[in-house]
């Protein structure tokens, strides 16, 4: 059985991971990100050194990663960012490797083995400190003209634009619900996560139980949106809200009081979990080697 060395570049942790061909995930651990390019190469060098079985190297990093290896845009990583990463990963590990995009391994890893497995036209959102996702049709990534297929998250939802903050990541990510609740509850939003969002609202506070409410509310429009721009089979929702049971339930109740006001376009999104989390980056690096 053919076995991968999967990495998943962060701005904080470089997780790495033994995957198999039927993407079994045999073992993880993560490093602290180098400060340096070099640095980052030879430990990814040296963790490759040590795993001496594997077929080739599967990366997935953030920013816009073309085929040829570079990667455009911008990250927590900003040394990333215009060498060749591809060939210098090769050159240092000896090995043949694939680089892709973070969201687009996510979707990948649905494809392969989970909630897309079978499925043609499918949109994948990553909810989290932004809103990203992944486009697939006819079961093939669609990167688009700019590599910026599936950047959801730049959509405007209203036509009271004002700057940056007004997309939809800056509205309905759970970053952007972090920072409402706290700016309405007059705390540091490093004193408060998403979890303790949801237990408050769970608890009858009403500050949190609005903020929610506007945060289904928001999603519902985007994925609205999304559904008539592309006309999915399904839309799956991953990041680490999506662990969340009445995630699906209470987007589904917002979507249906919109369907109920618009005339002329009731096709209601069908919208499910993605089965991956943790791991679907490395799972999905290595499903984009194999392809």
């Amino acid at each position: 059985m053919e076995k991968y060395l999967a990495f998943d570049l962060g701005g904080t942790y470089v997780k790495y991971g033994i995957v198999t061909e039927q993407a079994e995930i045999l073992e993880t651990s993560k490093i602290k990100t180098p400060k340096t390019l070099d640095g980052l190469l030879e430990a990814m060098a040296e963790i490759s050194e040590a795993h001496p079985e594997c077929e080739g190297i599967a990366v997935c990093s953030p920013g816009a990663v073309s085929d040829e290896g570079i990667i455009y845009g911008s990250s927590a990583i900003p040394f990333i960012h215009g060498p060749n990463m591809k060939s210098q990963i090769s050159e240092r590990t000896g090995k043949q490797v694939f680089l892709g995009n973070d969201a687009n391994c996510a979707g990948y890893a649905e494809i392969w083995k989970g909630a897309a497995k079978g499925r043609k036209d499918v949109l994948v959102m990553v909810i989290g400190t932004g809103i990203g996702g992944s486009v697939f049709k006819d079961g093939n990534l669609h990167k688009g003209a700019n590599l910026h297929g599936g950047e959801f998250g730049y959509m405007f939802l209203t036509s009271d634009i004002k700057g940056d903050n007004d997309v939809w990541s800056r509205i309905a990510s759970t970053k952007a619900l972090v920072k409402k609740v706290a700016a309405l509850k007059q705390v540091d939003p490093e004193t408060l996560t998403g979890e303790e969002i949801f237990e408050l609202a769970e608890n009858g506070d009403e500050t949190c139980l609005k903020a929610l409410n506007d945060f289904y509310h928001y999603l519902a429009v985007g994925i609205y949106n999304l559904q008539y721009i592309y006309d999915p089979e399904v839309i799956l929702i991953g990041g680490g809200i999506s662990a969340r049971k009445d995630l699906i339930d209470n987007i589904n109740l917002k979507l249906d009081a919109i369907l109920a006001k618009v005339g002329l376009a009731k096709i209601k999104p069908n919208i499910e979990a993605c089965t991956f989390r943790q791991h679907a980056n490395l799972l999905g690096a290595v499903y984009g080697y194999r392809r």
